[in-house]
């Protein structure tokens, strides 16, 4: 039924009769060799791979509910978020062609622009992180095949208008890929707004648990999927089984987690916004904060990710409200259990141009413990921000 929750959806699939006797999760099959009863079965992929290295039955089940979340005709499974990105990019994009994207691009991504694809002949123009849509679009040139959409934005979350971006690309001839990962395929769906390719970190709300890299690729026309199949197969680039296990069933509760840590999130957001040693709290879903208006407009949801402002400090006071955190980890990555923190001034100046800012820039992730207690954690951090000014 069409009219089914993605929440219903993600779970029945798993549930669905005419299969005979089975698990509730398919097999982890390991395996590179399979075999066969009859040479001429050997190259008969109608009874499915016929080598490792295609996908086996987590893969393939994972990408088939993938699909369904994404509202994709194929979707594909690689390595890793980064991944994710730089497929698409390898495979549409030729000597010559140009990539327009945000200042506020997520670094690794920006990375892959300047060094690999710069060296081969392929040029990257950005726009201001919060750029008008005229804006964007008067910044299309001859040479523009390729918009790489990210929103909200790395870091500082500065949304854009993906409906108005894809069509007015579309009519343009422009190719639109969005890494939408802060979305997960549930909040906001890019295919369904006319985005051409929707990629995302399975790594992080996908799979759930900070356990494992990975990476999805989904499409709405099959001539764009064509390209990214082939690149993928000259590649040779898989998942391993068990991580695609993994990730599948992270995948069936992604809804519940996904909503719960969006409510534990706003709190701690709320509160925080109201204390004097912030000054802006970075998070659309926040009432009366930038991009709040299409961020109501567009999402079902928001991530449980954001930016603290604060009011002035410096590096060392930054770093003593991070080391007073019990329960907040000190690492990189979200979308997990865990609720998270890192500090992010440092990796703005890499930008054509900087925000300016009230102070330093921390981000939380919050997980799934109680709030509550986020929040006296979060107290006795910021006492240690003040004794550090002090």
């Amino acid at each position: 039924m069409t009219d089914r929750t993605d929440r219903t959806r993600l779970i029945a699939s798993a549930t669905r009769r005419g299969k005979g006797r089975r698990p509730v999760a398919p097999p982890i099959e390991r395996a590179s060799t399979l075999l066969n009863d009859t040479p001429g079965a050997m190259r008969d992929d109608s009874q499915g791979p016929v080598y490792g290295i295609e996908d086996l039955s987590a893969a393939r089940e994972l990408r088939d509910l993938l699909c369904d979340l994404e509202g994709a005709a194929d979707a594909w499974l690689v390595p890793s978020g980064l991944a994710a990105v730089t497929v698409p990019l390898t495979a549409l994009l030729r000597h010559g062609d140009e990539v327009l994207t945000t200042d506020a691009l997520y670094g690794p991504s920006r990375r892959f622009l300047r060094r690999h694809l710069g060296a081969r002949g392929i040029t990257t123009a950005f726009h201001a992180a919060g750029a008008a849509t005229d804006d964007i679009l008067a910044a299309i040139t001859d040479r523009t095949r390729l918009l790489l959409i990210e929103s909200p934005a790395s870091l500082t979350f500065e949304m854009l208008d993906v409906p108005a971006l894809a069509a007015a690309c579309r009519a343009r001839g422009v190719l639109t890929v969005m890494d939408n990962t802060w979305a997960s395929g549930l909040a906001f769906k890019p295919l369904a707004f006319g985005v051409d390719v929707s990629v995302q970190a399975v790594t992080k709300y996908v799979a759930g648990h900070s356990d494992l890299l990975m990476g999805s690729i989904a499409v709405a026309d099959p001539k764009v999927g064509r390209a990214i199949a082939e690149t993928l197969e000259d590649l040779g680039w898989r998942v391993s089984p068990d991580d695609a296990w993994l990730a599948l069933r992270g995948l069936r509760t992604l809804p519940l987690r996904y909503l719960e840590q969006a409510r534990s999130a706003r709190m701690v957001a709320d509160w925080l916004n109201a204390r004097p040693e912030v000054a802006e709290i970075l998070y659309p879903a926040l009432p009366g904060a930038a991009g709040h208006d299409l961020w109501a407009r567009d999402y079902a949801g928001a991530a449980s990710l954001f930016g603290v402002v604060m009011r002035g400090g410096g590096e060392a006071a930054a770093h003593a409200l991070m080391t007073a955190l019990k329960l907040f980890g000190l690492g990189y990555s979200w979308g997990g259990f865990e609720s998270l923190i890192t500090h992010e001034t440092g990796q703005l100046s890499g930008r054509r141009w900087p925000p300016v800012l009230a102070g330093q820039l921390l981000r939380l992730h919050v997980g799934l413990e109680d709030p509550h207690d986020l929040i006296a954690d979060l107290e006795s951090g910021l006492a240690a921000w003040r004794a550090a000014l002090s």
